[in-house]
Formats: structure tokens, C-alpha cells, sequence
């Protein structure tokens, strides 16, 4: 197994705290996992929870224009999205 990019492991550190969710589960994540629709935890009124601390612990600004169905849409969009942030900061 390879090891994870620090974005990664924080998101899915972020997706237990904001969430609730079990480690155990988070841990299972792969790039094609549903989150928004899939997940009962996150619906619209986590999202905001969600998207600050993102912002918070991964020091990046998350515009409106930014956030679409897709980048929540599955564990790789938005983790891909994380990155991109994170790398463009």
C-alpha cells in the first residue's frame, strides 16, 4: 500500500470530524466512492461545515464558483479538487 499525500489523510480526517463518520469506513474510500447522494451525513447543510474546513486546515480559499455536484460527487473529485487547491495556493 502506498503511503497518502498529507491532503488526503486530512480530508479524510476532515470527513470523520465534520461528518461523524467512522475511521474504519473513511479508510475504504477510493477515487469512484459516492459522498453527496450517497452519504446521509452530507447533505446541503454539512457542505458549508465541510468546505470551511477544508479552507481551515488545508490553509486554501474556496471561492463560490469553485464548489459544483461534481468535485463532492465522489471521494476522487474531491480530493482532487483538495490537491489542486492546495497546490495552487
Amino acid at each position: 500500500m502506498t503511503e497518502r499525500s498529507h491532503t488526503d489523510a486530512t480530508l479524510r480526517a476532515i470527513l470523520c470530524d465534520v461528518l461523524g463518520l467512522d475511521i474504519d469506513h473513511v479508510e475504504t474510500f477510493e477515487a469512484g466512492t459516492g459522498l453527496f447522494g450517497h452519504l446521509p451525513e452530507l447533505d446541503s447543510m454539512a457542505v458549508a461545515g465541510l468546505l470551511t474546513e477544508i479552507e481551515d486546515r488545508l490553509d486554501v480559499i474556496i471561492d463560490d464558483e469553485d464548489v459544483d455536484g461534481e468535485m463532492l460527487e465522489t471521494w476522487g473529485g474531491l480530493l482532487a479538487f483538495a490537491e489542486a487547491k492546495v497546490a495552487g495556493r
